[in-house]
């Protein structure tokens, strides 16, 4: 059968745990070529294709090396945030497609780069927000196109993920979070679940995102943890971090719905995206998983009933998922994410979440920091389509 030949750049913890959870378990991809910046994850890419495929591939330390392989069709760039748009521009003037990994933009002028290149080479993006295709976030986006919940007036998410561990000893797993939360105050991971909400509110296809404020609380817990959990580690003991611990930002949008992200990391707490739409005859809230339509007994018990609704309302993409059967990661949305992806690659179709949603979503993380370090003023959101918004469905 026919394959996407993928080089996969960025062999961390989650670029390994796609290569051999998600991708090289796909049958639609046919991985070619490795690379990290370190060497011994490099052979681990090669050995992790090796075990399953029965094959050798190229490998590098440098993505300048598998960029201009004639036998790569899309660079997946699954590397630090910070290095994700440089990549998928030099990907880009290579004649490659790009598979990239969702994290925030740096400056408003690298969103923009990535939106005119692509529009000058004609390569598409991919922008890898594995939570648009979650079970609950397509259950819900059919209700909403079904007016279930009638006019749509705000929705709500986060990144809600107590990550304090992950961040500490981001020397010792050589993670790029630790240098982001010494050096930067945003809203650093803005497209859990501003990607499904982007959906539901036809964000770049009818509506688009105006303005932002941002709002960030002071940095307290990297510190406690670090004093409790790595006290001998001098540097960090001592460390003064920018990130503060809770970040609340709110979006304007064109046809007037509002838009609240929050991300909160580095405090103790449950794992949880808080994915929540309100509208004109009901509400969905993804912390107690509830669905309350308008009508019924207000104080009922409505929490963790989104079952009862899935009979009639789960997304068809699922319906067909639960019959082949879920896989990958994250509850399934990992594979499905990526299978859908091969399919838009294999059939030439445009890829569903596009260069338009990669800019607009990453530069959530620019403004964030501009608007905080303002003292919360509003900072006007660029349309990346150039008014095309207006008539793209």
């Amino acid at each position: 059968m026919k394959q996407v030949r993928l080089a996969v750049v960025g062999l961390g913890q989650r670029g390994m745990g796609l290569l051999g959870g998600v991708i090289l378990g796909n049958e639609k991809a046919d991985v070619v070529a490795v690379c990290d910046i370190y060497e011994d994850r490099v052979k681990e890419g090669q050995d992790k294709v090796r075990e399953m495929r029965n094959k050798d591939v190229f490998g590098s330390v440098d993505y300048k090396d598998v960029i201009v392989r004639e036998d790569v069709d899309v660079v997946a760039v699954l590397s630090a945030w910070e290095s994700h748009i440089p990549i998928a521009l030099a990907a880009m003037e290579a004649g490659k497609d790009v598979a990239m990994e969702v994290g925030g933009a740096y400056t408003v002028e690298q969103c923009w780069d990535l939106v005119n290149t692509a529009e000058r080479t004609g390569r598409q993006v991919m922008f890898l927000e594995n939570c648009c295709y979650g079970r609950k976030e397509l259950t819900i986006l059919n209700m909403v196109q079904k007016g279930v919940f009638g006019e749509i007036v705000h929705c709500a998410g986060g990144y809600m993920h107590d990550l304090r561990d992950e961040i500490a000893e981001g020397k010792e797993r050589r993670h790029y979070r630790l240098r982001n939360y010494l050096n930067r105050n945003c809203e650093n991971y803005p497209t859990h679940e501003l990607g499904p909400i982007a959906r539901v509110l036809g964000i770049n296809k009818g509506n688009r995102m105006v303005s932002l404020t941002s709002t960030a609380s002071k940095a307290a817990g990297l510190h406690q943890y670090i004093l409790e959990k790595k006290a001998d580690d001098k540097e960090l003991v001592n460390a003064s971090f920018a990130q503060g611990d809770i970040v609340t930002t709110v979006i304007k949008c064109a046809g007037g719905e509002t838009i609240t992200l929050q991300l909160d990391t580095t405090l103790p707490r449950a794992y949880c995206r808080g994915f929540t739409v309100r509208g004109t005859k009901g509400m969905y809230e993804e912390a107690n998983n509830s669905v309350f339509l308008d009508g019924g007994d207000h104080f009922a018990k409505k929490w963790d009933n989104l079952g009862e609704y899935e009979n009639e309302y789960l997304h068809p993409i699922w319906k067909k998922y639960l019959d082949d059967g879920v896989k990958g990661g994250h509850d399934g949305m990992d594979w499905l994410e990526f299978d859908r992806f091969f399919d838009c690659a294999l059939e030439g179709r445009p890829y569903e979440i596009d260069v338009y949603d990669a800019a607009s979503w990453m530069v959530i993380s620019v403004l964030s920091e501009k608007s905080i370090a303002l003292g919360s003023m509003p900072v006007e959101i660029p349309d990346f389509t150039k008014g095309e918004w207006i008539t793209r469905r």
